[in-house]
């Protein structure tokens, strides 16, 4: 592997999603990731379906594909003797450890904190639990649509406040596992002053937390409680999906010299009591949606579109996720790659958000099948203990 973090070794016992996303996007960075898997079943999420892809005795979860691209799978029994002593072995050769285990698990297994930091003082621990390692509910498990619904996202989300609404991903996780990398790189900085690593928390209640924005001040600050206002933004007017003749698309007129604009080429308006300001527009909201939804529906949505394009007023169609991963833009920014995967062939996967100016483009590994790399890794490490004890180099 190529990219900043090339040489970085990861030790990955998470599974599911918030770990494995973390451990993910350190290897999309160059880093190489070594997955520890449980035997039988490994990563939960290689049970996660349908649907699944391959044949019938080598099928492939698209939920494991979508977050383990990048590493390495050895499989290890960490109640044994082996897998404790191999992973020991991986811990002392590690630059990173990634777990999402509940309070307590990895201490029972004899891997507490302390004992990673005596096994290696230079490792950076990446902890991930669902509410927090500690506090009166610290030991909850996190499952991601629970956390949605503890961390006020779904009361953000939804049609109106009596229809409390996922968002369509995992997103708890993703972010946990976002803000988990942003904080084992962090940390790794500082490791190169202090020659020391050092334990990054975080949890899916804190990172769904950490993005609540403006709608955390409305609370904190001015002691309004958000609720959910649908497809419409709940500060900005109009901000949001309106119909035409023939679909829907996004509309965004964010500052008063758009609006003159756009109250201008589509006959609103804007100069009227409701019309006048932002903070009329948000009061007289539903007004001002039924104005601009009836201006739009003589018009076809691509010359519509044009037309907007053409005022400088922000707008974009709805896609289906086919249509996105057909269309020339997300093509062009290389948010897809093409892998060999040791069963399925050659596949193809949503790829890393991230480029470098000027780094080539990086070769990227499959997600691995379960245990496929357990005898390199185990060679690997012999051939580390061999030059350790004076052998050839």
């Amino acid at each position: 592997m190529t990219g900043p973090l090339a040489g970085t070794v990861v030790v990955d016992l998470s599974r599911a999603l918030a770990g494995p996303h973390a451990a993910m996007m350190l290897g999309d960075l160059g880093a190489r990731v070594i997955k520890v898997e449980s035997p039988g079943t490994g990563d939960d999420t290689r049970g996660w379906g349908p649907p699944f892809v391959g044949s019938e005795h080598a099928r492939e979860s698209t939920y494991f594909l979508s977050c383990n691209r990048n590493k390495e799978s050895i499989i290890l029994d960490l109640k044994s003797e082996d897998g404790r002593e191999t992973l020991s072995r991986l811990v002392r050769q590690a630059d990173v450890l990634i777990e999402n285990f509940r309070t307590g698990v990895l201490d029972r297994l004899g891997f507490s904190m302390d004992a990673l930091r005596e096994l290696n003082p230079r490792l950076v621990i990446l902890s991930i639990t669902g509410f927090g390692h500690d506090g009166p509910e610290g030991g909850r498990a996190g499952y991601d649509q629970i956390a949605q619904g503890e961390a006020g996202l779904m009361s953000l989300t939804g049609a109106s406040p009596d229809e409390p609404t996922r968002v369509g991903v995992p997103i708890g996780d993703l972010l946990a596992g976002m803000y988990g990398a942003y904080g084992v790189v962090s940390a790794l900085h500082e490791r190169t002053g202090t020659g020391t690593g050092s334990v990054v928390r975080t949890s899916l209640l804190a990172a769904l937390v950490g993005v609540h924005a403006f709608q955390g001040t409305r609370y904190t600050v001015a002691g309004e409680t958000p609720r959910a206002t649908g497809n419409h933004h709940p500060s900005i007017c109009p901000y949001g999906l309106f119909r035409c003749a023939d679909g829907m698309l996004q509309l965004a007129v964010g500052s008063e010299g758009l609006w003159d604009t756009f109250a201008a080429a589509f006959g609103l308006p804007s100069g009227e009591d409701g019309f006048a300001g932002n903070a009329q527009r948000v009061e007289n909201r539903e007004a001002v949606i039924a104005a601009v939804n009836a201006a739009f529906a003589p018009w076809k949505l691509d010359d519509l579109l044009a037309r907007l394009a053409e005022l400088g007023i922000p707008a974009g169609e709805v896609r289906t996720l086919d249509r996105v991963y057909e269309w020339e833009q997300t093509r062009s920014q290389n948010l897809l790659i093409e892998v060999d995967h040791a069963t399925l062939g050659r596949v193809t996967l949503p790829g890393s958000p991230l480029r470098f100016d000027g780094a080539a483009l990086v070769e990227h590994l499959a997600p691995p099948t379960l245990g496929q790399h357990n005898e390199s890794v185990r060679a690997w490490l012999d051939d580390v203990d061999a030059r350790g004890r004076g052998g050839d180099s």
